[in-house]
């Protein structure tokens, strides 16, 4: 037997904000993987975990896009819908899409290439770990982070993405003067989010009021039809990163 083979399976110390849940991908989705994945998906090292980054591992994005462009990055892209908008949309900036569903990556990829989309790149691994080992630091000019997981149950909190921990990753991905930008059909949730980053010494707000007005480069998706038929608020916060 191996020495890897031989070796405890390792799991994460802390919780994450998903459930990676092993939906079955329809034929067309198979396809679009094994077609569009060489191109559009970066292929990552991992370390503990399938959707893992192993530390060390930082990509140059100079390389990756094949020039120096501002990067805007979001978190839990889901089928791609806002992101494919905003970079068929916004050609001279670079974009990448973070999701742990493979499903909704390939569905990002058949719309990306069915609008020939060139500057899109994809990453299927936990964001934290993304901004923390496969970004470099102050790279990203704006980090989007729309609808959350919110985790409702009191008893799941623990699992919410945007905390004091992840307000100090962000913080080190964004550049000075860049943004972050989140949106929530969850109350409480959007206090919470809120309440950290109004905390976070790295971040100002970048709004006045109670809430943000809603960022027009953010098109509606089924996440906040289905919150606003709920009669449920829709809540934008924006922040600038210190320099």
């Amino acid at each position: 037997m191996s020495d890897a083979a031989s070796e405890p399976h390792r799991y994460r110390e802390k919780p994450v904000s998903f459930v990676r849940r092993s939906g079955r991908m329809t034929d067309g989705q198979d396809r679009a993987w094994a077609d569009l994945a060489p191109f559009y998906v970066i292929d990552v090292q991992r370390d503990a975990a399938a959707t893992s980054i192993l530390p060390g591992s930082a990509i140059d994005p100079t390389v990756v896009w094949e020039r120096d462009a501002p990067l805007v990055v979001e978190i839990g892209s889901g089928q791609g819908h806002a992101i494919v908008h905003a970079a068929t949309n916004h050609p001279d900036t670079d974009f990448l899409a973070v999701e742990v569903f493979r499903a909704g990556l390939a569905r990002t990829m058949l719309d990306a290439d069915r609008e020939d989309v060139r500057n899109l790149r994809l990453v299927e691994a936990n964001a934290p770990e993304v901004l923390q080992h496969l970004l470099p630091a102050a790279s990203t000019s704006e980090l989007w982070i729309f609808f959350p997981d919110p985790w409702h149950k009191n008893k799941h909190n623990k699992r919410r993405l945007v905390t004091p921990e992840f307000a100090a990753i962000a913080a080190a991905a964004v550049k000075g003067g860049g943004m972050l930008r989140l949106a929530t059909d969850w109350q409480d949730y959007a206090d919470q989010m809120r309440d950290v980053l109004d905390a976070s010494p790295d971040f100002d707000r970048a709004f006045a009021g109670e809430w943000a007005e809603r960022f027009d480069g953010r098109v509606v998706t089924a996440f906040e039809r289905k919150g606003a038929a709920k009669g449920r608020a829709i809540r934008d916060l924006a922040y600038r990163r210190r320099p």
